[in-house]
């Protein structure tokens, strides 16, 4: 059975939400974060110690979109990654990666500058400007989906499950009244999934 290690409010609800949505069996093993503070011993199972890690038999992967990736195409119907002949497919792409590579790194600089860092070492103008940063790159994803349901069509994909992992991660940090109408009513609309409730439960 596939297997999960996890963390609330981390990378991990993206895989957790695309089992949920296949509908494939899994286990989780449930970590404190950061895991290389308070479980020395997973560094057995991921040498860097980061969140998710994912073991199905000798397939072992730690990138949280590549995990997703890697169970659309084993165990997925057709949907969740749109097919290379589709139109929207290079938007499907662009998006899939969005979601990581340019709107995660402004949030990990605010995470870091407003949480993690001891307040000695925090940085209000680095948050202010990660800030500034993250919600100019909102405006693609609200050109995207301002006349489709999803970000590459009239389905979810895992396009979807990447920006929205990173819109979930902004409104946790009270980013959300930047947002506008269009990408709240976007979130909304991920939010309702019954998959990804289910997901958000376990995380």
């Amino acid at each position: 059975m596939i297997k999960v290690y996890h963390a609330p409010a981390t990378r991990s609800a993206r895989v957790l939400w695309v089992l949920e949505e296949l509908g494939v069996p899994y286990e989780t093993v449930s970590l404190t974060y950061p895991p290389r503070v308070h479980h020395p011993e997973y560094e057995d199972v991921n040498p860097i110690k980061t969140i998710p890690t994912m073991v199905d038999g000798q397939v072992r992967l730690t990138e949280s979109l590549a995990i997703c990736e890697y169970l659309a195409r084993a165990y997925g119907p057709k949907g969740l990654i749109p097919e290379a002949a589709d139109p929207l497919f290079p938007q499907y792409l662009q998006f899939f990666h969005y979601g990581e590579a340019t709107l995660a790194p402004p949030l990990g600089v605010i995470v870091r500058y407003s949480f993690r860092e001891p307040p000695e070492r925090r940085l209000p103008q680095a948050v202010d400007d990660a800030r500034e940063t993250f919600v100019e790159r909102l405006e693609p994803v609200r050109r995207a989906i301002a006349n489709r349901p999803f970000l590459a069509g009239e389905t979810l994909t895992l396009a979807d499950v990447s920006v929205g992992y990173a819109l979930a991660l902004a409104e946790r940090l009270r980013i959300g009244d930047q947002f506008g109408p269009e990408v709240q009513s976007y979130l909304d609309r991920l939010k309702a999934l019954p998959a990804r409730q289910r997901a958000y439960e376990r995380t």
